[in-house]
Parts: structure tokens; sequence; C-alpha cells
């Protein structure tokens, strides 16, 4: 019997939280890595440019004379690296 719970605490593993930590330390290296120039969307569907970076917030510029700042937590994607125009 504990056999058995054993074997499904390893599954539970596996299959929820080891694919979590995955993502979570790409979403941190992700961050780490952005710069002045690359294309970003928030978790609230705004997209922008970063224009600052800061300890723990972006300064991103979402029209012309239109920056909001930003928890580095809530980037959820790159959309355009800055280096990206020049790889093609």
């Amino acid at each position: 019997m504990l056999l058995f719970y054993g074997l499904i605490a390893g599954g539970f593993y596996f299959l929820f939280i080891a694919p979590q930590r995955k993502k979570q330390k790409e979403h941190e290296k992700m961050l780490k890595s952005l710069q002045s120039g690359d294309e970003v969307l928030t978790n609230g569907g705004i997209y922008g440019v970063v224009t600052n970076v800061k300890d723990d917030r972006f300064i991103v510029r979402v029209a012309d004379n239109t920056k909001i700042e930003v928890a580095k937590g809530f980037i959820s994607a790159v959309t355009k690296k800055t280096g990206d125009e020049e790889k093609k």
C-alpha cells in the first residue's frame, strides 16, 4: 500500500510540479534577458516596447508619448527581441 502512495506522489511530481518549475525558470530567464527595444506582451494584454529596465519593473512605451510602468512579473511574453531584425 505504501508503494502505491509513493507511485501516486511520484506521478504527481512528474506530471504537475516538474513542468511548472521548468516553465517558471524559462520565464525568469526571459525576464532577465529583456532589454530596451524589446517588444513585449503584458498579462493584461497590452503590447509595448521596453524603454527602460529597472530593478523590479520595466518602463514600457505603449503609444506615442505614453509610457507605463510594469512590474517584472507581469510581462508574459516577448513578441520581438531587439536583435531579431539584424539576424534576417
